[in-house]
């Protein structure tokens, strides 16, 4: 394949060293056209660089993949993601092709899948990693397992506003983050924490982590 044809890819993850391993790996396939750290670095350059198919992790600083995939799929329904993650659960991986994605790798998995899950997005066909693909299939035919899913049901502005607070900013930061009122940062953080029963803000922090919309 020439190197003229060789399909585009935007890779999004914070481990630098991932990122140097994975810029090896698909070096010899694919051309890489750009490698960012952060969700909100992610939508920005694929709305600049408009690859074929973005890698991202989903855990990332300033806004989780699934919720960036969301942002890019506003602009272009037809995006094609594939996360590449460390996270084995089937809820994430629920969440993330609910939103959309073509590909659901873990990063202990062989290169191999990788490569397979990338060329299956550029047919438009979903990979799911073996390791996970029965259980979440099978969670998705129960359809009432959503409603088990607690992050499901917090809007996306709601998981933004989550995670920065969450990564330690204040609601004033927040709100310039976001372009709103500290106030507003305040109203979603409540109505958060009514709506999963929490109490405190350390119990909003601690819910966050557990559901992988931040890293510690």
């Amino acid at each position: 394949m020439s190197r003229v044809s060789r399909p585009r890819v935007l890779l999004a993850d914070d481990h630098l060293l991932v990122a140097e391993g994975l810029k090896s790996l698909l070096s010899t396939e694919f051309e890489l056209v750009g490698v960012v750290e952060d969700g909100r670095a992610l939508v920005e350059a694929a709305r600049k660089l408009r690859p074929d198919v973005i890698v991202a992790d989903i855990t990332m600083p300033h806004l989780n993949g699934i919720d960036a995939l969301a942002q890019l799929k506003q602009d272009d329904e037809q995006v094609r993601v594939v996360f590449l993650t460390m996270h084995p659960e089937v809820a994430y991986a629920r969440r993330a092709l609910e939103a959309g994605a073509l590909g659901y790798v873990l990063k202990h998995s062989a290169p191999s899948e990788l490569i397979a899950a990338i060329r299956a997005a550029l047919d438009g066909k979903t990979w799911l990693t073996p390791a996970v693909a029965g259980e979440v299939l099978q969670s998705m035919k129960g359809e009432p397992e959503k409603a088990g899913d607690p992050v499901a049901s917090l809007t996306p502005r709601q998981r933004e506003i989550l995670q920065l607070l969450a990564e330690g900013r204040s609601a004033k930061e927040v709100g310039a983050a976001l372009g709103v009122s500290a106030r507003t940062v305040e109203f979603h953080k409540y109505q958060m924490m009514e709506r999963l029963d929490l109490h405190t803000s350390a119990e909003l922090v601690h819910f966050a982590i557990k559901h992988g919309i931040v890293e510690i």
